[in-house]
């Protein structure tokens, strides 16, 4: 009754930044109507949105383009513009609340924020140094976040044994105030 495509592809560019392309294209296999909206054909795309996010190597927004190709309501375009709120932003831990905080409810566009929600993950493998443990004692930032990575499992254990059982460490107690 319904399709949904969505592709990510990611590049380096020359300049040494990074870019993520992002398209999502919705259809229905039989013609249909919206009332008052319009009429669509079997197979013409309902939705039809493409991003590009570009980003440098501490995985910061440098830049962010988009393109509303096809989309059922008209109001839909006038959400592109709060897309640029993301410039600055860091792919990264907190990425779906940091969407939600500049491009959430009535701010953005449902199906851009879906694009840009797994657009983190497309970033992170594009650059396969970020795979990399840093040699500041701390695990990659991929490390405890799915059953995979698990710190405790056999994948952690075998790519990254100096990790494997890892424990945060425990936060330091503040200092004891001088008694007078």
């Amino acid at each position: 009754m319904h399709t949904r495509r969505v592709e990510y592809q990611g590049f380096q560019r020359d300049d040494g930044l990074w870019e993520i392309e992002g398209e999502l294209h919705d259809s229905k296999p039989h013609a249909f109507e919206i009332p008052g909206e319009g009429r669509w054909e079997a197979g013409e795309a309902v939705h039809h949105m493409r991003i590009r996010v570009t980003f440098d190597e501490t995985m910061v927004i440098r830049g962010i383009d988009v393109a509303m190709d096809a989309f059922p309501h008209d109001p839909c375009p006038s959400a592109l513009p709060n897309m640029q709120r993301m410039v600055g932003e860091v792919l990264g831990r907190g990425w779906r609340q940091t969407i939600q905080r500049h491009l959430g409810h009535v701010a953005g566009c449902t199906h851009l924020r879906e694009l840009l929600f797994n657009l983190a993950t497309a970033a992170f493998q594009t650059r396969s140094e970020s795979f990399a443990a840093h040699g500041d004692g701390l695990p990659p930032p991929h490390l405890g976040q799915c059953r995979g990575w698990d710190f405790n499992g056999p994948v952690v254990e075998k790519v990254y044994p100096m990790f494997f059982r890892w424990q945060p460490p425990a936060p330091k107690a503040p200092p004891a105030s001088a008694a007078p």
